[in-house]
């Protein structure tokens, strides 16, 4: 069966604060939602993957080693392979994020 339900994969801590489920992925793409508490923060860090996200709700600043943004209910935005990049909580905030490949540690 292809069909994933959110309620039906444990939150796993990821960091302080921060929560995710690995909804479904194949080699080539994975989909996970995060759930993010209002003060929590995400450290400067990079990956291999491609990273491309939509905030569901709330409010987050993310930033680079270049430059910084705000986004929020309704923004997407995307972090090339192994490009720097962190985040500060603003609000209690939901996002789902799909990274390109998949990620062998979110598996």
């Amino acid at each position: 069966m292809n069909k994933i339900s959110k309620r039906d994969i444990q939150a796993v801590k990821a960091l302080d604060g921060i929560f995710r489920r690995t909804l479904t992925y194949n080699e080539d793409l994975m989909l996970c939602h995060f759930y993010l508490e209002k003060g929590s923060e995400v450290p400067l860090h990079s990956h291999d993957q491609h990273q491309v996200g939509y905030v569901i709700k709330g409010k987050l600043r993310f930033f680079t080693e270049k430059s910084e943004f705000i986004a929020q209910e309704g923004d997407s935005y995307i972090f090339n392979s192994n490009e720097k990049h962190g985040a500060f909580i603003l609000e209690d905030s939901e996002v789902i994020d799909v990274f390109n490949p998949a990620r062998n540690d979110y598996k």
